[in-house]
């Protein structure tokens, strides 16, 4: 298979050099008719890899929690869309082959496939394995014709077309399975931007986005005739207050050990000359404006950095691990250390490098912060853990993994 894709990649090259605008007009929409279904058909092969990946549990091996965050790291793609191949992938093998060989022949596009197996899949389970064949052929048919919009709509009465005899008993089956996939599907994903801000995306279930339409709306009112902000500019705040709201309860599970909280890093001068910008822990930068806001409503607690960031000393409100050497951690690793883990720190334990069993301390120098999967990763396997000349964790992968062994960090948590 290395061979052909090979030979593949090297005619696609070819292509990308050729001159279309010295295509006749017929031949440029045939051309690009060519590539799009060369798109799908390497989008089956593309599938299949993923499959047999996922099925061997490489991901796992090489230190990853799971199959989409190894092909996050290694395709560069968003979780959610590594989340969408895997599926696809396991309902293409798993299920009808008429699918899969619709779009290996390429007449049928990615998001028209997935639409198929959902609906193919609803099918199979209210009518049998032959009404399920039918609708493939019917479907694979419509894909021609409608988009992947308006085909899930058609979908939704494809057995008025094979099994009109059960058509109504099952629009009800099909409804179920639609709760259970918006189930399935649910996620909220937070991106941080260049510019310090962050993006918030995300799709709810008809439950949660009703708990916050019943939560948001109310905040989100216009405050008075003088209120020029924008509907996107008040929902915004409205979050704000909500989740201002919810930390004044004291309520919130505990976070490593201590109660929920923002931690700010600044510098006292700066502060007191309100001349300093801060640095919240999970990267994201604030106005001095802001950390002059922020510190008048919070406990003050003194940190001291070196110029390359590690935290050098740490003002003692607690003891051990859960109190000033936990916030020590989380300004240093910003979140679990592991190469390729974007865990936050709520999400860490605090591992010694040089386990406690064995004599090791719990100190700054002797601690790393890792989530619960690849703290377990660590002591399971060959992986070393040290801290480089600059004070930050690094990793050396076992030698099967990486003959040469090169430390690796991770780049999630802190700009390079």
């Amino acid at each position: 298979m290395l061979e052909e894709l090979a030979l593949a990649d090297d005619a696609v090259a070819a292509c990308v050099d050729a001159a279309a605008w010295a295509l006749p007009e017929q031949d440029l929409i045939a051309a690009l008719d060519a590539a799009h279904r060369l798109e799908q058909r390497l989008a089956a092969v593309k599938l299949a890899l993923v499959r047999e990946v996922d099925g061997r549990g490489t991901p796992r091996t090489q230190g990853a929690s799971c199959t989409a965050v190894w092909l996050r790291e290694r395709l560069r793609l968003t979780v959610p869309a590594a989340r969408r191949l895997i599926d696809l992938a396991t309902a293409l093998d798993t299920g009808n082959s008429g699918i899969r060989q619709a779009l290996a022949d390429g007449t049928i596009s990615l998001d028209q496939a997935r639409v198929i197996a959902d609906t193919v899949d609803t099918v199979q389970a209210t009518a049998g394995t032959e009404t399920a064949d039918k609708a493939v052929g019917v479907l694979v048919g419509w894909a021609a014709q409608f988009d992947p919009t308006h085909l899930r709509k058609l979908g939704t009465r494809i057995l008025d077309h094979v099994a009109p005899d059960i058509a109504d008993a099952a629009a009800r089956a099909a409804l179920d399975a639609e709760a259970r996939r918006a189930t399935h599907d649910r996620h909220l994903t937070l991106s941080e931007q260049t510019d310090g801000r962050l993006r918030l995306t995300g799709t709810l279930d008809a439950e949660t986005a009703g708990l916050l339409r019943a939560a948001i709306d109310p905040l989100s009112a216009p405050s008075g005739p003088d209120d020029t902000r924008s509907p996107g500019q008040r929902r915004h705040d409205a979050l704000a207050d909500i989740c201002r709201l919810t930390l004044r309860t004291g309520q919130l599970p505990y976070s490593g050990g201590d109660s929920a909280q923002i931690v700010v890093t600044t510098s006292y001068d700066g502060l007191t000359r309100q001349l300093s910008t801060g640095a919240l822990d999970i990267g994201l930068e604030l106005t001095p404006d802001t950390v002059r806001r922020l510190a008048c409503d919070a406990t003050i607690l003194p940190a001291v950095l070196g110029g390359t960031g590690q935290v050098l000393d740490v003002g003692r409100q607690r003891r051990l691990i859960t109190g000033p050497l936990r916030r020590a951690l989380v300004l240093r690793d910003r979140g679990c250390a592991f190469p390729g883990c974007d865990r936050p720190p709520r999400w860490c334990d605090a591992h010694h490098i040089h386990h406690w069993a064995d004599g090791g301390t719990t100190s700054l120098t002797n601690a790393v912060l890792l989530c619960g999967h690849h703290h377990r990763h660590v002591h399971q396997t060959d992986w070393v853990v040290r801290l480089g000349d600059d004070g930050h964790p690094e990793f050396i992968p076992p030698a099967w993994l990486d003959p040469e062994q090169l430390p690796r960090r991770n780049h999630y948590h802190r700009r390079t």
